[in-house]
């Protein structure tokens, strides 16, 4: 396919991403027909992929807001994926106007769309790093002082866990990042579990071993096991759509079943 002019030339057109995948979902316009191909696919086996999505992203925004008026004001958005709408920063300044962000990606189409947009913003900054490498993020920000790592930093990983498998130990990263920030930070996360059958997640993880990151789904107990160090906010570890939500929106019963669960723990 011919690629276009916001392609980054060290970026392989042929070769589905998941952060393409889930613009795909979120009605965004930076993919490629691979990623558009793969997508449709994964909706054939999983016909809540794009609701799971949206609901993903939701919850992001919900848990931003949750801890901005919480007086939380640096966020650390890990796995950031390519902005659309309700971007973290946009929620963040809702509250407060002063809040800062960091955005990190390994896909490189999402940190040159993000540097692009937020291009003259200095109090956001893109980072093209990787989860499996905390200390390298850790230093990035302390070397250009993007955030105050003396005072409590949101720690978001949402939707990416799924993507790190137990081989490259994402307990490990997290302790690390965790080390990294003082008592009172938080940590937002999602984790993909296993679906509804069998069949449907044999058939998406074989799709996604066609991205550079294939799908790890994780229990109850192996999620809350990111929580080490953290104390669970009330709801607790929840399914998606049932943390903290909004009052005026009807809660969508077609995730029953808990395919993706969803939590906020403060560090003690």
């Amino acid at each position: 396919m011919t690629r276009p002019d916001w392609a980054p030339d060290d970026i392989d057109i042929d070769r589905p991403s998941a952060s393409r995948i889930y613009d795909v979902w979120l009605g965004g316009s930076h993919n490629f027909e691979v990623d558009r191909e793969i997508a449709r696919q994964t909706e054939l086996a999983w016909p809540d992929a794009v609701r799971y999505a949206r609901a993903n992203r939701a919850f992001l925004a919900r848990a931003v807001r949750f801890l901005s008026e919480q007086g939380i004001d640096q966020f650390l958005d890990i796995g950031s994926g390519i902005p659309t709408a309700n971007n973290v920063h946009e929620v963040a300044r809702r509250s407060n106007p002063d809040a800062r962000v960091v955005y990190v990606d390994i896909d490189p189409v999402a940190v040159a769309h993000s540097r692009a947009i937020l291009a003259g913003d200095d109090r956001t900054a893109v980072l093209h790093a990787d989860l499996r490498r905390p200390k390298e993020i850790l230093d990035q920000i302390r070397d250009q002082g993007l955030l105050d790592l003396e005072r409590p930093v949101a720690l978001l990983l949402v939707a990416l866990l799924h993507f790190i498998p137990d081989s490259a130990d994402p307990h490990s990263a997290i302790a690390c990042l965790a080390d990294g920030v003082p008592a009172g930070s938080c940590l937002v996360l999602s984790q993909g579990a296993h679906g509804a059958s069998e069949e449907s997640d044999e058939r998406i993880k074989e799709l996604y071993r066609r991205t550079p990151t294939p799908l790890t789904a994780r229990d109850r107990a192996e999620t809350e096991r990111f929580f080490t160090g953290f104390e669970l906010v009330e709801p607790g570890l929840v399914n998606l759509p049932d943390w903290r939500p909004d009052p005026t929106l009807e809660v969508d019963d077609r995730f029953a079943g808990a395919l993706i669960y969803a939590g906020v723990g403060r560090k003690r």
